[in-house]
């Protein structure tokens, strides 16, 4: 079993940055971010494999948002810039034992985190 935790969520203002981190307790293939707002939908961002190599971001965080890992400390990062109201949600990682699989066909991740709150204020 992994378990993930997610870190960094808070307040911050339209324009402004947070860098969410989820550190896993042990290696899956990949790990991914998801977020969901009040009364919508659970949102796929994006994901990377830890040996490399990531997907397409969704389009309404692209040019905004970035990805990296840190493989030494089991621990993937979402840099998130330039802020807006509409990113407000609950930010979640995932992982997966695979890749294309879970990401590219909507497969359910095998670990989730508990998920972390953003809120971008106006």
């Amino acid at each position: 079993q992994v378990q993930l935790a997610e870190s960094g969520g808070g307040l911050v203002q339209a324009g402004g940055s947070l860098r969410l981190s989820c550190a896993a307790s042990g290696r899956t293939y990949s790990m991914g971010w998801f977020r969901q707002a009040p009364g919508k939908e659970r949102e796929f961002l994006v994901a990377i494999a830890w040996s490399g190599g990531t997907t397409n971001f969704a389009d309404s965080v692209k040019g905004r948002f970035t990805i990296s890992k840190d493989n030494a400390k089991n621990t993937v990062y979402l840099q998130m810039n330039s802020l807006k109201p509409e990113d407000t949600a609950v930010y979640y990682c995932a992982a997966a034992n695979s890749f294309g699989k879970t990401w590219r066909t909507g497969t359910e991740p095998d670990y989730w985190g508990q998920g972390t709150q953003v809120t971008v204020s106006s």
